[in-house]
């Protein structure tokens, strides 16, 4: 199986499978679209004219993105809100990565009064700037995933850790998020979606780091690093999120997701049904709270 290695939407990706030019053009169209129209780092994005004068735009992810973002800010009581955008911009964390922080800002609470969609549509009643970072790279990666469907035999699609498989097992490890050299576990994959997040990842400054409680704009101190295990990437990629927050494990359990995280302290957790080895873990029982 070949290993295709490129740079796009600010990560590494790597795609195995046996791919064909046609392929490769077809993913790298399907990218672009995405990221024209939802990336708030480029100036001709889609989200940033949002951002700028309000309004709206068609794009097949709107329904998908945004109903699960409903959800996930429900299980939350509000800590994740498509609209951190001008929080992670208040702290640095802006489209020209100019890292210096200012004061943390809370993001609209009542953001579905401020955001409108349809399953094709997006339409905000005043300049808001969306950001899609809690889920949005797990839906690109199941739209290259279906793109691919036709590639005969296993088929791996990594975007940066978030990967999707079809097929034989792909071995991966938990990287710790304090020490890269060391994992705090390991699971299989065989048809499934792993996704992660951590505090290290995206980090800048005295304690700041790209995962916002849009409630107050401020970092989370608690958990730092979480991973979630579905059939789809999408709903891994919101559930990885959610779990650095109360209503994490809840809303994992609904979706039917297993899971792990790992306090700032050093502990771990998992979900009952977790499939993989864990180090100095204790499992909760499905729905359970820290």
């Amino acid at each position: 199986m070949t290993i295709w290695r490129f740079d796009a939407i600010g990560t590494r990706w790597e795609i195995e499978g046996e791919l064909t030019d046609a392929d490769r053009a077809a993913v790298a169209a399907e990218i672009e679209r995405f990221d024209r129209e939802w990336s708030r780092f480029r100036a001709d994005s889609e989200v940033t004219r949002l951002g700028d004068a309000g309004g709206g735009f068609g794009s097949t992810d709107a329904g998908p993105m945004l109903d699960a973002y409903r959800e996930v800010s429900a299980a939350t009581r509000g800590a994740v809100n498509p609209l951190v955008g001008a929080s992670l911009e208040a702290l640095g964390y802006d489209a020209s990565y100019t890292l210096h922080a200012g004061e943390p800002v809370a993001a609209p609470a009542e953001w579905t009064g401020l955001v409108s969609w349809t399953a094709q549509a997006v339409k905000a009643s005043a300049p808001v700037l969306i950001d899609v970072g809690a889920l949005g790279k797990g839906r690109l990666v199941d739209l290259v995933f279906d793109l691919l469907g036709h590639v005969p035999g296993d088929l791996v699609v990594d975007a940066g850790g978030d990967l999707r498989v079809r097929g034989g097992a792909v071995r991966t490890a938990l990287e710790h998020p304090f020490n890269s050299a060391r994992a705090i576990g390991v699971v299989e994959l065989r048809d499934a979606a792993l996704c992660g997040s951590a505090i290290n990842r995206r980090a800048w400054g005295d304690g700041l780091h790209h995962v916002l409680d849009a409630r107050t704009g401020q970092p989370v101190r608690t958990w730092a690093a979480t991973w979630a295990l579905g059939a789809e990437t999408m709903a891994a990629d919101a559930v990885a999120t959610a779990l650095f927050f109360d209503g994490g494990p809840a809303l994992a359990a609904s979706w039917g997701i297993e899971w792990v995280r790992m306090s700032t302290d050093g502990r771990a957790e998992r979900s009952a049904g977790w499939p993989g080895e864990l180090f100095l873990a204790r499992p909760l029982g499905r729905g359970s709270r820290s």
